[in-house]
């Protein structure tokens, strides 16, 4: 089970992330809705990797993200089905989308796995929180977003919810080593 440090660190995180968003909350009908949802996928980060790291060791990190990501398809594609439909479709939106799957979210769900398998779960885990910071980042250097300071102080939280994590699993390791 997490050690206090680590759901300390785990609820810094999560707040952090929710700060970042409350500065848009008003700007679209589904706001809330997509912060819940960020918030859910940090959680099902968590509780994937814990899942991962005992397969990984045992088959490898690109055999299980592949099954992970076949059943991911499954369950999510057919929210999507209609829109994908009644989408007009051309060439360099759908090269950005298959970049952005393959290169972004492919990489970075083997990465993780693997780091998972290498480090454990959680201190692995806690490398999610680091994502909305350099999302802000990217806004403000790729597309010259305007950022609201209360996204950057949440931001930070972000941070310090993963050193936090990080440190608090350092520490449970370095303690079960010395006994």
């Amino acid at each position: 089970f997490p050690s206090r440090g680590i759901l300390i660190g785990l609820a810094v995180g999560m707040a952090g992330a929710v700060l970042i968003a409350v500065p848009a909350l008003d700007e679209g009908r589904s706001s809330v809705e997509g912060v819940l949802m960020i918030l859910a996928a940090v959680v099902s980060y968590g509780i994937a990797l814990n899942f991962a790291r005992p397969l990984q060791q045992k088959y490898g990190g690109i055999p299980v993200i592949w099954r992970a990501l076949g059943v991911a398809i499954l369950i999510t594609a057919p929210l999507g089905a209609g829109d994908v439909m009644a989408a007009h479709w051309s060439p360099v939106p759908i090269l950005a989308l298959l970049a952005l799957g393959a290169g972004g979210t492919a990489i970075a769900f083997i990465v993780m796995t693997a780091a998972a398998g290498r480090f454990g779960a959680t201190r692995a885990s806690s490398a999610t929180f680091l994502i909305p910071p350099v999302a802000l980042l990217l806004g403000v250097l790729v597309r010259s977003e305007r950022v609201e300071l209360l996204s950057i102080v949440g931001g930070a939280i972000c941070l310090a919810g993963a050193w936090l994590m990080s440190r608090a699993q350092h520490e449970r390791v370095t303690a079960e080593v010395r006994k």
